[in-house]
């Protein structure tokens, strides 16, 4: 609370103004600011949660087929190596012709998938391009999402995380 000193100071007496000293106790301001940032604290929402539509195929139906105009193959491999094939590599008469690349913003995986991206609207007047991308043991966590980073900024809408055979897994040794 507030208080007024009203002793006089010094010993004199006869002095013409009496000056008192006033002293403000700043307690209760301080609690009541205090009291006023956690009500806010805990009232504010800081960040929104974020989530991501996740489409799964169905179990119950056929498998869904792919165009291998449609497709790129990206390997992730150990040392931050990657290779890549258009297509899906899965027709043994035709083995894929695989090419190797790195996370350089000039001639990098990023320049690959932009003219793949460009390649399918051109055939199809449509953005179908589905990207495969297939982890070795050897890769990183920090490859998967230097490749996923590698898509967004790409606009790529469809992709698949799946997993690596082992003659894909040989295309580092």
């Amino acid at each position: 609370m507030a208080e007024m000193n009203t002793a006089p100071e010094g010993g004199k007496r006869g002095t013409r103004s009496n000056k008192k000293s006033t002293r403000v106790d700043m307690t209760p301001m301080v609690d009541l600011g205090f009291l006023l940032i956690t009500f806010f604290m805990l009232t504010t929402t800081m960040a929104k949660p974020k989530t991501m539509d996740l489409v799964m195929p169905r179990e119950d139906g056929p498998p869904m087929s792919l165009p291998a105009k449609k497709a790129l193959t990206v390997i992730l491999g150990p040392n931050n190596r990657i290779a890549w094939y258009e297509g899906m590599g899965d027709d043994p008469a035709t083995p894929p012709q695989v090419h190797y690349s790195s996370y350089a913003n000039q001639h990098g995986i990023r320049d690959v998938i932009m003219e793949k991206k460009a390649a399918v609207y051109q055939a199809f007047n449509k953005n179908d391009l589905m990207v495969l991308v297939k982890a070795d043991k050897g890769s990183n966590y920090k490859n998967v999402v230097d490749i996923m980073d590698e898509l967004l900024i790409s606009k790529i809408d469809r992709y698949a995380v799946v997993d690596i055979n082992d003659k894909e897994a040989a295309y580092f040794k």
